[in-house]
């Protein structure tokens, strides 16, 4: 039976060793140890497995319901969650052919009044105002027959981000915890954690705010560091187990995505690549490069409110810079 690493996983199927991670960690996706192997590996089973979550993540089917598919619920509960789906695209496709329809009337009336040197007040129409702001923007591409080919070039459009926010974090000092090894997200996050609760930081300063970065990125095998950042006061002192350290801000590209949407790195790495106004500004920290994850909910963690703390957002940081 063949095995493979994660490293070879993540290069055969244009994943990240964080998303195979977040997947073992759910219960998607598990992984298994080879005897007197130090890393995990993937069985035939299981990289069949993920290529389903890769195709049904391309059909825009959530973690969550993917999971209740693989736990061998009724065939009528899986057509139930494709037909959730088919109804969230049929919504989307109303909304695009009534975005067709108002661009056409806009293109009917401009042409209409090529000729006339008058300013033409389009968008005082309170019928077509009332329409746009129904509206819930996305992009759809249709075709007759679906093909893997087709569904690639259908997601890959689908894909393009169109949320990315321009936004300059400010210099803070922060207190930060980092591991190198098995579950570095786990372990730099535990010190980091008992610090933050044992002297009740989040009263100190309820602006608090939490950032993580791979340090260092993994690179031809499944080992690598991450480190947290919690921001502090400037004045006061974190054990020995932390270290204090000062950020000095910038401007960054960012992206909001749901805990487990890892592959949205490659997203906004690609905006960034074609933007026309920004460029690429590799800054410290380095262990990505400069790049940051910022954990949204942190304070609610902190603060114990599990509900809220469950629904785990990130903000993906890129720095970049005015070309």
């Amino acid at each position: 039976m063949k095995l493979m690493t994660i490293s070879e996983v993540t290069k055969t199927f244009n994943v990240t060793a964080r998303m195979l991670r977040y997947y073992d960690e759910i219960g998607l996706l598990p992984s298994t140890r080879k005897q007197d192997y130090a890393y995990r590996v993937y069985d035939e089973y299981a990289l069949k497995r993920l290529q389903q979550i890769i195709a049904l993540r391309k059909l825009r089917i959530p973690l969550k319901k993917i999971a209740l598919i693989f736990n061998d619920i009724e065939q009528t509960k899986i057509i139930e969650i494709f037909q959730e789906s088919i109804d969230e695209i049929n919504t989307e496709i109303t909304a695009l052919q009534t975005i067709r329809d108002i661009l056409n009337t806009f293109v009917t009336r401009l042409n209409s009044m090529a000729d006339m040197h008058i300013k033409l007040d389009m968008l005082n129409d309170a019928d077509i105002i009332s329409v746009i702001q129904t509206l819930s923007l996305s992009k759809i591409k249709l075709k007759e027959e679906s093909s893997m080919d087709d569904l690639n070039k259908a997601n890959e459009i689908l894909s393009t981000l169109k949320n990315v926010r321009i936004i300059y974090l400010p210099p803070f000092t922060v207190a930060a915890s980092h591991y190198f090894g098995e579950n570095p997200e786990e372990n730099a996050l535990k010190p980091l954690d008992e610090f933050v609760r044992s002297i009740e930081l989040k009263k100190i300063k309820p602006d608090l705010r939490m950032f993580g970065f791979n340090n260092p990125s993994p690179s031809g095998n499944e080992t690598y560091g991450y480190e947290f950042w919690v921001t502090i006061p400037d004045d006061l002192d974190v054990p020995s187990s932390l270290q204090k350290k000062y950020f000095k801000g910038g401007l960054y590209a960012a992206h909001c995505i749901k805990m487990g949407d890892f592959h949205e790195w490659q997203l906004l790495v690609q905006w960034v690549t074609n933007s026309s106004e920004y460029e690429y500004d590799t800054r410290e920290p380095f262990g990505m490069d400069g790049c940051l994850e910022e954990h949204i909910n942190a304070y609610s963690y902190f603060a114990g409110d599990e509900k809220a703390a469950q629904f785990i957002q990130l903000d993906l940081l890129i720095p970049i810079k005015v070309k």
